[in-house]
Parts: C-alpha cells; structure tokens; sequence
C-alpha cells in the first residue's frame, strides 16, 4: 500500500519523534479505493532551523517517486519536538475537498 511507502520512506529520512501518514482519498472525488490523498504529521529534530517550506521541499524530495506515480495532495504539518510540545500534540483538520460528490 502506498501509505506504508510513504511512511517507510519518512521514517528513514526523517527519524522521526513522531509521525502519522492518513489516507484521506475516501474524502475527496476520487474512484474507491485510490490511494490519492494523504495528511502527513511529522515531527523532528532535524527540521530544527528550517522554515515551513524548506521542510516541505525536503519531503516532497524524498517522496518524488509516489508524487509522480498517483499520489495527488499531501497535506503536510511538520514540526519540531519542541513545536509539537507547544501544540499539545493536536493537528489541524483538513479542509473539505472542493470537488466532492462531483464523480458520476
């Protein structure tokens, strides 16, 4: 499953304090069963002095294969342990899809 890649692959670059990979493709106006969507919580040290964007860059690098092979979105929230800590371990929502209910 692509879920277990992704995390796989997050694990191993990341070394992560913690991490969670959900599928949210049921969410969105995708066939059943696909594998499209995807929310991912990392939190690690090593992002320690790098904005928002450089450590988006860094996941998307590490996950190029699965963006080029179907995955569509990722919603990324990455902290640092000390970040997370602040949030008292809570993650936004994700937003409603904007196409939903639209496949025939």
């Amino acid at each position: 499953m692509i879920r277990e890649q992704i995390e796989a692959k997050l694990r191993a670059a990341f070394e992560p304090a913690y991490l969670e990979v959900t599928d949210e493709s049921y969410r969105h106006n995708v066939p059943a069963g696909s594998e499209s969507h995807f929310k991912v919580v990392l939190v690690s040290d090593r992002f320690v002095g790098e904005r928002f964007l450089t450590r988006h860059r860094s996941i998307y690098g590490v996950l190029a294969e699965e963006l080029e092979n179907g995955v569509h979105a990722l919603a990324l929230h990455t902290y640092t342990l000390k970040e997370w800590e602040g949030l008292q371990d809570t993650v936004p929502a994700s937003p409603p899809c904007r196409g939903a209910g639209t496949l025939a």
